[in-house]
C-alpha cells in the first residue's frame, strides 16, 4: 500500500494544538502526583450507507473529537475528557483527573515532547474522506446486484458499506508522544430467500484497515458468494440428535470461541484481580502440546491490526499459550507494573470518553499437526461448527453458549447433511484441554468482529486452524 505522508505538524492540523499547550496541560495532570498518566487525542469522521432492495435506506457521516486525560497512582485511577479542545476546557478536564487519583509528590513537567516513529500496518492509497457519495454508492450497488444474480430463490438483499478514519495523538507525562492514523471498513451482504413457502436469512461481510480498492471485484463475488450460499443450505439442513458430541470447529470464524470463551480469561486484569481460571497457571499446562495460542497487533491490514496501542505503547505478537503452556497475559501498563514486567502493547480502549484496559487484537490459534480431512475422518458422530451468531460467556469460569448458524453432520467419518437452530454449551478452558486434533489449516476471518467488555467495543481480528474438540455439549433435536 502506497504511504499518505504524516502532515508536517499533525499537532496544529488534527487538533489546533502546539507542543506548549500539550506541556502545560500534562502540568496540570500531574500536579498532585502520579506513577503515568496520559492525553489521549482522537477525532473520527465515519460514514454508512444502506440499500435494501435497491433502495437507499441509511446514508450518514459523522464526527466525533475529543481528549481524555488519565493519572494513574497506584490503583487508583483519575480520569476526564473534554470534547472541547480549548486550552482553558483542557486545563480544567486536567485538574478533574488529578483530583480523582492524587498521589504524594507532583510530577516534573517534561521539558519538552518528543514524537515517536510508529510502524506503518494500515496506510491506505485514498483516504475515505476524499471519497464521494456516488463512489460508494456504486460499491454498493455492484454488490447487491452480484448477490441477486447468484439465485433466483433470493428475494431481499441488504447490503451496506461502513467506513472510518480515526486519528490518534497520545501525549504521556514521560514526555513521550505518539501519532497513528487508523483507517477501517466493512462491507455486509445479508440475503433473504424463500423456496416452497419456507424463508431463510443470512450473510457475510468483510472488514478490514482497507480503503476503498480493496474491495475488487473477486471479493466482492466472493462476499456475495458466501451469503448466498449459507442462506441457501439452510433449506436442506437438519438438527443433529441432542447430547454430547464430538465437535470440530471449522477453520476461521470459529476463532470466536477461542477469543470470547479462552482469550478473555487471559487478558490481565481478570488474573490480577483472581477473577480468571487461569490466574495461577502460568508456566503450567493448559492444553495439549500440539496446541499454540497468539494474540497479535502486527497483521497488516487486519481489523485487529494496530501500531500502536491507545496507551502510546508499541503493538506487537504476544505469545499466550506455546506448545500447550500458559506463557503470558495480555497486559496494559498498569497490570505490566503488577507483575513487573514490559506492557505487552494492549491497552485500548472505545473512545476518548473510556479509560484502557487489556485487550486482544487479533487471536488465533497457530496450524497443528494434522490434515482436516483425517480430522472428520475420527469421527464416527459429531458436528461440523462453521459459522456462529449470539452467544454468551462468563469470563471468569469460561462457561459458554453458543448458536451455530452453519455447520455438517459427521456420521461414519465423512460430512452427511448440514445442521442447523443448534447450540454448544461448555467451558473454555475444558474445552482447550479436550482439543484432540488440531489441523495445518489456520486461517483469520475477515469478518468485522466487535469485542465487548465492560461496556466498551472494540475492533478484532480472530481466527482458528480446524480442531477437534472431543466433546461438547449439543442441543440438537431432542433438547
Amino acid at each position: 500500500m502506497a504511504s499518505i505522508p504524516m502532515p508536517h505538524d499533525p499537532f496544529l492540523s488534527w487538533f489546533g494544538i502546539d507542543h506548549g499547550v500539550i506541556r502545560r496541560v500534562l502540568t496540570v495532570l500531574g500536579a498532585r502526583g502520579a506513577d503515568h498518566g496520559e492525553l489521549y487525542f482522537q477525532h473520527d469522521r465515519s460514514s454508512h450507507i444502506a440499500m435494501r432492495d435497491g433502495i437507499v435506506g441509511e446514508a450518514y457521516t459523522s464526527i466525533d473529537q475529543g481528549v481524555g486525560m488519565r493519572v494513574v497512582v497506584g490503583d487508583q485511577v483519575g480520569y476526564a475528557y473534554t470534547e472541547d479542545l480549548t486550552e482553558a476546557a483542557m486545563l480544567g478536564a486536567a485538574r478533574t483527573a488529578a483530583a480523582i487519583a492524587a498521589g504524594n509528590d507532583a510530577v516534573v513537567p517534561p521539558v519538552d515532547v518528543t514524537t515517536a516513529e510508529l510502524g506503518d500496518r494500515y496506510r491506505i492509497d485514498l483516504p475515505w474522506a476524499d471519497i464521494g457519495v456516488q463512489a460508494r454508492l456504486d460499491l454498493v450497488q455492484k454488490a447487491e446486484a452480484l448477490t441477486k444474480a447468484k439465485n433466483p430463490a433470493i428475494k431481499k438483499v441488504r447490503v451496506s458499506l461502513s467506513d472510518s478514519e480515526q486519528r490518534i495523538l497520545i501525549a504521556t507525562l514521560e514526555g513521550h508522544i505518539v501519532v497513528d492514523e487508523r483507517p477501517m471498513s466493512r462491507l455486509w451482504v445479508n440475503t433473504t430467500a424463500t423456496r416452497d413457502g419456507e424463508t431463510q436469512s443470512n450473510g457475510s461481510n468483510l472488514a478490514g484497515r482497507h480503503g476503498m480498492d480493496w474491495y475488487t471485484d473477486e471479493r466482492l463475488d466472493t462476499v456475495a458468494t458466501e451469503a448466498v450460499d449459507r442462506t441457501m443450505i439452510l433449506f436442506d439442513a437438519v438438527r443433529p440428535k441432542a447430547g454430547e458430541w464430538p465437535v470440530v470447529l471449522a477453520a476461521g470464524a470459529s476463532g470466536i470461541l477461542l477469543h470470547e470463551a479462552i482469550g478473555h480469561g487471559m487478558e490481565a486484569d481478570f488474573n490480577r484481580k483472581g477473577e480468571s481460571i487461569y490466574s495461577e497457571m502460568l508456566g503450567r499446562s493448559v492444553a495439549p502440546e500440539f496446541v499454540t495460542v497468539v494474540d497479535d497487533g502486527t497483521q497488516e491490514g487486519e481489523r485487529g491490526a494496530l501500531n500502536v496501542d491507545d496507551e502510546g505503547t508499541p503493538a506487537g505478537k504476544t505469545l499466550l499459550v506455546e506448545n500447550g503452556v500458559l506463557r503470558s497475559y495480555l497486559h496494559d501498563r498498569i497490570s505490566a507494573k503488577h507483575y513487573g514486567i514490559a506492557a505487552t502493547g494492549s491497552g485500548r480502549r472505545e473512545s476518548f470518553r473510556h479509560t484502557p484496559m487489556p485487550r486482544m487484537r487479533s487471536t488465533y490459534m497457530e496450524s497443528g499437526p494434522h490434515d482436516p480431512d483425517e480430522i472428520i475422518k475420527s469421527v464416527d458422530y459429531g458436528i461440523v461448527a462453521e459459522t456462529f451468531t449470539n452467544g454468551q460467556v462468563q469470563i471468569g469460569a469460561g462457561d459458554f453458549t453458543f448458536y451455530i448458524k452453519n455447520g455438517w453432520l459427521i456420521e461414519g467419518g465423512r460430512k452427511t447433511a448440514p445442521i442447523k437452530d443448534i447450540n454448544i454449551i461448555g467451558n473454555g478452558p475444558e474445552a482447550l484441554k479436550a482439543v484432540t486434533m488440531v489441523g495445518n489449516d489456520s486461517k483469520l476471518d475477515s469478518g468485522g468482529w466487535t469485542c465487548g467488555k465492560n461496556g466498551q467495543g472494540v475492533p478484532v481480528s480472530q481466527g482458528m486452524p480446524t480442531v477437534l474438540v472431543s466433546k461438547l455439549n449439543v442441543g440438537g433435536s431432542d433438547a
